[in-house]
């Protein structure tokens, strides 16, 4: 396995982290209030609008880290499987993770929403990069690798 592979899997294990970060921290948020009584179990089976603001911008970032992650998770798996991960590909990931950890900052804490847009939007960006080079690279320039 090369150096490239492994700074790869350090950046998925990364997003990974910042996963389970979030889902801990909800954890703390929520399961607390519920135990003593503050929020009633009938008040949140449903809908989140039972929990107070903190534990909804926890839960709806931990939800974001199910939809770009996604992808970015599917093409980092095609990198490794074809051998095909560079350096290119590699700062493109470790941006995109960058990214995702900016928005989840900005998401659970102030939720200033043109920011989070434009950091979300960056982030989408330098995915879409990541995916036209691995489409390119294992498409069209496969021959020269």
């Amino acid at each position: 396995m090369t150096l490239v592979d492994k700074l790869l899997i350090l950046a998925v294990a990364a997003q990974v982290l910042l996963t389970f970060g979030i889902l801990v921290w909800m954890g703390f948020e929520r399961v607390p209030r519920v135990a003593r009584g503050e929020i009633a179990v009938k008040d949140i089976a449903v809908e989140r609008q039972g929990y107070p603001l903190r534990a909804r911008l926890l839960s709806n970032n931990f939800d974001s880290q199910f939809q770009l992650p996604v992808l970015f998770y599917v093409a980092a798996l095609l990198l490794l499987w074809s051998g095909a991960a560079g350096w290119i590909e590699l700062v493109l990931a470790w941006l995109f993770v960058a990214l995702r950890y900016g928005h989840a900052a900005v998401h659970v804490t102030t939720n200033r929403v043109y920011r989070r847009f434009a950091i979300y939007t960056a982030g989408l960006v330098v995915l879409g990069l990541l995916w036209l080079w691995l489409v390119l690279r294992l498409t069209i320039l496969a021959p020269s690798i």
